[in-house]
């Protein structure tokens, strides 16, 4: 079969949009540090049929203009209609599930090597690499803001000379933005979040950062300062399945992704995934999925 690339990054994602610029060519844009979507929903028609799950390795911010789509991040179905401002960042796992016929997004993504408009250890607290994922529900004066901003990127990245220093000022205040929201969302919902929903939230983070090298309960139980027993009663509680369920989904998505996207042999993956040896890991994975890795990697 063939085997597409492991990442949907934006280079991948100009190189299946470019044959289609006579349709497309008014809400997209491309250059070597960025890239943009407004509007059409052709673009993610086009991008859906390469079969996800994608993975990505930059920095992706977007507003919900028109329509809905119900999206699997890193484990979690979330569901975003108009007026949800999105982030996404590098290393997600996406699996879009449905997209409406009428979904229109305005985004902007930047490239992995894109100058960041930062110092070292002044990035927003939103993008240092601890959140992976966020939808934002705001106000429309919110939403407004945002778009502003995109507006005017789209204006100058389509101006006669690209003048990088202003771009970059523009998507540090579309960060600055975002990360206000985000932090005024945690607030609010920290104030009303239950100690056990906090507890499985920051679970589920955990396993999404480290389920490649800790397959054991015992070291998120660690982690978060619990019990093995109780963060398995809260997990199960919050959820309605165990913990060991999270780290085990969470690490044959991880396999799935490198035996379908990636080049790596069943051997290399399986010390990518740290496990004890390549026969383990194909007996680990066919008790899940019902298939040999090797068979789920020709498309068995």
């Amino acid at each position: 079969m063939n085997i597409q690339p492991q990442l949907m990054d934006l280079s991948r994602m100009r190189d299946i949009l470019t044959p289609h610029l006579a349709q497309i060519s008014k809400h997209i844009f491309f250059n070597g540090e960025l890239g943009m979507v407004h509007g059409d929903h052709t673009v993610f028609s086009l991008l859906m049929r390469q079969k996800p799950p994608f993975t990505i390795n930059d920095h992706r911010f977007g507003i919900i203009l028109n329509g809905e789509a119900h999206i699997n991040f890193n484990l979690q179905d979330r569901h975003a209609t108009a007026g949800t401002l999105v982030y996404i960042g590098p290393g997600t796992i996406i699996n879009p599930i449905r997209l409406s016929d009428d979904l229109q997004v305005y985004g902007i993504g930047l490239f992995a090597d894109f100058p960041m408009p930062f110092a070292q250890g002044l990035t927003p607290s939103a993008f240092n690499g601890q959140v992976r994922d966020i939808l934002l529900s705001v106000s429309e004066d919110d939403v407004s803001t945002a778009r502003h901003i995109l507006d005017a990127i789209w204006h100058v990245v389509h101006g006669e000379d690209y003048h990088r220093p202003t771009v970059t000022a523009l998507v540090a205040a579309l960060m600055h933005h975002y990360d206000c929201l985000f932090r005024q969302q945690t607030d609010i919902q920290a104030a009303t979040r239950s100690r056990e929903q906090t507890i499985f939230d920051r679970f589920i983070q955990l396993v999404n950062q480290y389920c490649r090298e800790q397959h054991q309960i015992d070291y998120y139980a660690n982690r978060l300062c619990l019990t093995e027993r109780y963060l398995g009663t809260v997990v199960r509680q919050a959820s309605g399945t165990t913990a060991k369920d999270w780290i085990d989904r969470a690490l044959v998505t991880q396999a799935k992704v490198l035996l379908r996207h990636s080049d790596k042999s069943v051997i290399q993956i399986s010390e990518s995934l740290s496990f004890p040896n390549p026969s383990f890991f194909s007996k680990y994975f066919k008790r899940l999925t019902g298939m040999t890795p090797g068979e789920y990697k020709r498309g068995a």
